[in-house]
């Protein structure tokens, strides 16, 4: 079988995505030398400049899960994981938030890693559409984020 070219595979979302990973990778490196509050203030201000280049609902959605995630499980530090905001635990991502314009769908996704602790029986959800947020799933999302720090 004979194999196309990647650029073929891939959307430009997708290959721009695999590009801020390979950055996001060599930033961590570079940040083992660094305290953790410089770490925190880093990856916050990358956070924030993420959440700015949004706009109308996804940066909404964004921000108030920046401000339930700051609130709810303070312990979790601010990211980036490709190219979206994110928060980590130990070094690993939690929780993440891809804006439906990432990737150009109808629909935004705050969603969890394998490192949340949101097991509940035999299946559980780890990630959730989104498209607005209101008072009631507001509550919902801090209930969750707090379940999944453990």
């Amino acid at each position: 079988m004979a194999r196309t070219d990647d650029n073929e595979n891939f959307t430009e979302e997708e290959r721009q995505a695999m590009k801020d990973r390979a950055k996001e990778t060599r930033t961590a490196r570079s940040r083992k030398k660094k305290t953790p509050e410089e770490v925190r203030a880093e990856g916050e201000a990358e956070l924030r400049a993420k959440l700015d280049e949004l706009s109308g609902d996804d940066r909404a959605i964004g921000e108030a899960l920046h401000r339930l995630v700051t609130e709810n499980a303070p312990s979790l530090i601010p990211r980036t994981y490709y190219g979206m905001p994110a928060w980590a635990k130990d070094g690993k991502v939690l929780c993440f938030f891809q804006p439906a314009s990432k990737f150009k769908v109808r629909y935004a996704t705050f969603g969890f890693e394998t490192g949340a602790a949101l097991d509940d029986g035999n299946v559980w959800p780890t990630s959730f559409a989104v498209t607005k947020l209101d008072a009631a799933d507001e509550k919902f999302f801090a209930e969750v984020i707090r379940r999944a720090v453990g």
